[in-house]
């Protein structure tokens, strides 16, 4: 018997489309399935029909921003998806430790930065 197991889903939230499509190419080649929002509001509204196995959140957004986004994030069934922060935002780390992210990685990014801190949330089988 042969058993089908799909990819990890990853939720990438950034308002940058040249940034949010690299993220989502880099993460498709290595194997995971992704699922893309523009904002926070964007971002609520698919963990209500995906449950990703962690998010990528950029912290400047048009709309609802990546801290209110966290915010909200905490009083949602998806609370416990594990959350890292993508971000040129000059005070990364802390608004990090505000929304309780599990990592932060500054922008620009190294690639093997952000495939292993996916991987260490989101192992692929």
């Amino acid at each position: 018997m042969t058993t089908l197991t799909s990819s990890p889903c990853v939720l990438v939230v950034d308002d940058d489309p040249d940034i949010r499509a690299t993220v989502e190419q880099i993460l498709r080649i290595e194997g995971y399935t992704i699922v893309a929002a523009r904002n926070g509001r964007e971002a609520l509204a698919a963990i209500d029909t995906v449950r990703p196995a962690v998010i990528i959140l950029d912290l400047m957004m048009p709309v609802m921003d990546g801290v209110e986004f966290g915010r909200r994030l905490r009083e949602h069934p998806a609370a416990s998806t594990p959350v890292i922060v993508l971000s040129a935002d000059r005070d990364l780390e802390r608004k990090a430790r505000f929304i309780d992210a599990d990592d932060c990685i500054a922008k620009p990014f190294e690639i093997d930065d952000l495939v292993r801190a996916v991987g260490r949330f989101a192992p692929l089988i």
